[in-house]
């Protein structure tokens, strides 16, 4: 058709987003060996000095190209496995042991390092910026402590889609109910500065009891916020059948190539007053297997969906646009972002129709079931009745 509207999938950026990045639990690298991380196209070597600080470099040697993530920490530094070369956190040589002087342009690239609620960050950025401390995540208060669980932490590689796909949930209101399921009922985006949150409120579906977040008795209230491209914290507050919950979910990616990204995500249950550690663990478990579904499903949908760079939206669809505009500062220099990529933008979604039309789509649904199942007794019933007649006979 001739004023058919075109699919335009664009490519994936040259570039990989400047800000700050998650590569997992702090604790994961602070065993003194060496740690591999699929990260910005390459590999990274992470390991902790005799001080028990983390440090990161590129994961080659700049002698011949050795994996310094094959090698050992000795002492302070990370030896490469090939000839022994001795890589400090900051990223210079410090020591080969067979030579008489180490190189003076021997250096090699380093990524300044933070941890932050238990977890290693690391600055990225391509124009090689000093890393901006002032636009760290925040410290959660109480993590860490016994006020709060331990962290769950899951990752999950997702090898065909960019991390802007992810990001873009931020906006989407709608797939809350086909994907989640779940009903929002309030729905809410205030984008400012490195900042993008997203406020909603929402109800289980009841005829996906058991499956996302479908439980009618389930009342869930999330304020997530971005802090840069890569790393959400995301505070909820769950009611379940009037027990409430205080949850708070860190959402954090790394990209690993053009067009691909590694997924984290983990979970700490602030522990309720007169409540048992094993029982709160136990909570935080749940909690965690029920957001991993979650996410899950949104994986299913990445791995098999075209990229959009020109999406035909709906008003109820949100500021799409506006956070893809959001989202673009990190992946410019720093003298080209614009004041519209970071100036206060608010928008709050109209659920009123939406959940008109969702409501009476579930009801329907709890209907057809009820009928099915009034059905397949009848005919067990049935099949109960005619086995006892055969036996009288």
């Amino acid at each position: 058709m001739a004023d058919a509207r075109l699919l335009d999938k664009g490519s994936a950026p040259e570039r990989f987003a400047r800000g700050w990045h998650c590569l997992g639990l702090a604790t994961d690298f602070s065993d003194g060996k060496p740690h591999a991380v699929e990260a910005f196209g390459g590999k990274l070597v992470v390991w902790s000095d005799t001080q028990g600080d983390l440090h990161v470099l590129d994961g080659y040697c700049r002698h011949m190209g050795g994996d310094l993530t094959q090698g050992s920490v000795k002492g302070d530094e990370i030896a490469c496995p090939f000839h022994d070369w001795r890589w400090g956190g900051d990223g210079k040589c410090k020591a080969i042991p067979y030579a008489r002087r180490v190189p003076l342009r021997a250096r090699t690239q380093t990524y300044p390092t933070v941890v932050r609620n238990g977890q290693l960050l690391v600055w990225h950025d391509v124009e090689g910026s000093p890393a901006d401390l002032e636009i760290l995540p925040p410290e959660v208060e109480g993590i860490g402590t016994d006020r709060y669980t331990d962290w769950t932490w899951n990752v999950i590689d997702v090898d065909n889609a960019h991390c802007r796909e992810i990001v873009d949930n931020v906006v989407d209101m709608a797939h809350f109910f086909y994907i989640h399921f779940a009903f929002p009922t309030n729905f809410r985006n205030v984008f400012e500065g490195h900042m993008a949150t997203q406020f909603m409120e929402s109800t289980g579906r009841p005829d996906m009891s058991g499956d996302g977040y479908g439980d009618e008795d389930l009342v869930l209230e999330s304020v997530a916020t971005y802090y840069g491209p890569s790393y959400m914290i995301n505070w909820l507050t769950t009611d379940y059948k009037g027990f409430v919950t205080k949850v708070v979910l860190v959402n954090c990616h790394v990209p690993t190539g053009p067009n691909s990204f590694k997924l984290q995500y983990g979970l700490c249950v602030e522990k309720p007053e007169g409540l048992d550690d094993k029982t709160a663990t136990y909570i935080g478990k749940k909690y965690s297997d029920m957001f991993g579904d979650g996410f899950m499903q949104d994986v299913n949908i990445w791995l098999n969906k075209a990229p959009v760079q020109n999406p035909l939206l709906c008003e109820e669809d949100g500021p799409v646009y506006q956070l893809r505009r959001w989202y673009e500062q990190f992946y410019v220099d720093k003298a080209d972002v614009t004041p519209e990529m970071t100036e206060r933008f608010e928008f709050e979604v109209d659920t009123t129709k939406a959940n008109e039309f969702w409501r009476a789509e579930v009801q329907e649904n709890l209907a057809r079931k009820a009928a099915e199942d009034a059905a397949a007794e009848g005919a067990d019933a049935g099949m109960v009745s005619t086995g006892s007649s055969s036996e009288s006979t």
